[in-house]
């Protein structure tokens, strides 16, 4: 029996590490690719290899997408391909040092790749999906979005954004068919550490997880319908308490006085 085609999933930072094994898994899915990173060698052997063992239709973008010139070349196809079905939104660096070590422009450059090109990479894709009556965001945070103190602060930041910009998306796109899923790793034993300024060697064993089992255990979250997925996290009634604590907390962010514990006369 001939395998279901699901359309394309777009996924960016697909040269390696977790966006390569993202594509490997989609493609075996059922998904065609459009693999977008900087490294385009890179991009094209991972193509081929991909189509030559699923037989999927595997194209590549090469674009760096904390240039703007380039983020513009990816959004226009996803505002123009109607195959997408999937937008998976893995791009991005991070940083160990603290303020006080830390390069500004560098810290710029973070905001750049992580915010800026996540929204606008979604902004470009979610139109089209609505229209073709639906679809899939797959955001890639980090445990730091929602435990800040862990590594730079700048980083931390970044993930808070991807993590509040999906659960907005959530809500907005609930009753438009679009899937929002927001991915959560904690140590994952990738380049990215290596990039960061702290080798993924010198971390303690027992918290880095392999990129596979990481990519495997969201996919598998997806597929069982969760917004939120901590790869990591083994009592999901963690997860469920800290969202219901934020939503108990909603009714009660804004009034039109301050309240008595502050004496406001």
């Amino acid at each position: 029996m001939a395998q279901e085609h699901k359309g394309t999933a777009m996924v960016t930072g697909a040269s390696s590490g977790i966006g390569a094994i993202y594509a490997h898994r989609l493609a075996k899915q059922g998904y065609n690719l459009i693999l977008v990173a900087r490294n385009g060698e890179r991009l094209k052997a991972l193509a081929s290899r991909l189509t030559d063992e699923t037989g999927r239709t595997v194209e590549t973008l090469s674009a760096d997408l904390g240039r703007k010139d380039d983020l513009a070349k990816v959004e226009k196809v996803l505002k123009e391909d109607q195959s997408i079905t999937m937008l998976v939104n893995n791009a991005g660096f991070g940083g160990t040092a603290p303020l006080l070590q830390s390069d500004a422009d560098k810290m710029q450059e973070m905001v750049d790749l992580n915010v800026a090109a996540v929204m606008r990479l979604t902004y470009a894709a979610v139109p089209g999906l609505v229209a073709r009556g639906g679809g899939t965001v797959i955001n890639i945070a980090s445990v730091v979005a929602i435990a800040p103190e862990i590594l730079n602060g700048v980083y931390g930041g970044t993930k808070a954004f991807v993590l509040a910009f999906s659960q907005s998306l959530k809500h907005e796109l609930a009753d438009k068919n679009v899937r929002v899923q927001v991915v959560l790793p904690g140590a994952t034993a990738t380049e990215f550490w290596g990039i960061a300024g702290t080798p993924v060697e010198h971390l303690p064993g027992e918290i880095v997880m392999s990129a596979e089992n990481m990519v495997d255990a969201s996919l598998a979250g997806l597929a069982e319908g969760e917004f939120a997925t901590i790869p990591a996290l083994e009592d999901a009634r963690l997860l469920a308490n800290y969202e219901q604590a934020r939503q108990a907390l909603m009714p009660n962010l804004s009034r039109s006085t301050p309240a008595l514990r502050y004496k406001v006369s």
